[in-house]
């Protein structure tokens, strides 16, 4: 695979290089040794590509897990408890799971639980690879990140997805880099408030037509 391009968002890349740099360069070198050409082989049913030979987002998926695994990456599930009232919310996020449960029964609220989970932790820094549905690299960037970064387990995140030209190669469905990037910064460039850095990816074979 080939970085086609990044985005930094509140100097995500720039802490990288300056504290991660070993780490921001393992990510980088996982991502280039990944070959997509061996996982071209989903065959299109869809209206107008019947027949089309098309990249795999599972298969791939399982690639860069095996990758990160062998790398010491691990997944890591974050628990909270949730609630609709603002003032409360602004208490509870930053606390430990225990500490919140002990407020929340100390000013009898419920106790409703839920977690977020990342697919790959090492050293503060998260990273999602995400070739699936569009509404999953929302979800990521506007909440999974957010949600590590408060509670104090990250210090960056990094979303991996794929380049429009890889887009134009898979089932409908998947986002794509270009389309992200516009999403955070029409929002303002303090919004999501965590540092992070968006990867768009490619096949080397596209790029080189």
């Amino acid at each position: 695979m080939k970085i086609i391009n990044k985005y930094s968002h509140l100097n995500g890349e720039e802490y990288l290089l300056v504290h991660k740099n070993q780490l921001y360069s393992e990510i980088q070198d996982i991502i280039r040794s990944v070959d997509a050409s061996k996982f071209r082989t989903k065959i299109s049913k869809e209206k107008g590509r019947i027949g089309e030979r098309l990249y795999s987002p599972g298969e791939i998926n399982k690639e860069f897990e095996r990758i990160f695994s062998t790398k010491g990456w691990k997944s890591e599930r974050r628990s909270f408890y949730v609630s609709d009232d603002f003032q409360v919310v602004k208490v509870i996020e930053s606390m430990a799971f225990d500490e919140q449960r002990q407020y929340l029964e100390s000013i009898n609220k419920p106790l409703i639980y839920s977690f977020n989970q990342t697919d790959f932790v090492k050293q503060g820094i998260a990273v999602e690879v995400q070739l699936g549905k569009y509404f999953a690299v929302t979800y990521d960037l506007f909440v999974k990140h957010l949600s590590f970064y408060t509670g104090g387990l990250i210090d960056v995140g990094i979303e991996i997805i794929p380049s429009k030209a890889m887009q134009s190669h898979m089932s409908s469905g998947p986002s794509f880099y270009e389309k992200e990037v516009h999403n955070v910064l029409r929002h303002g460039r303090t919004v999501p408030p965590v540092p992070m850095v968006i990867i768009g990816i490619e096949p080397s074979e596209l790029s080189e037509k």
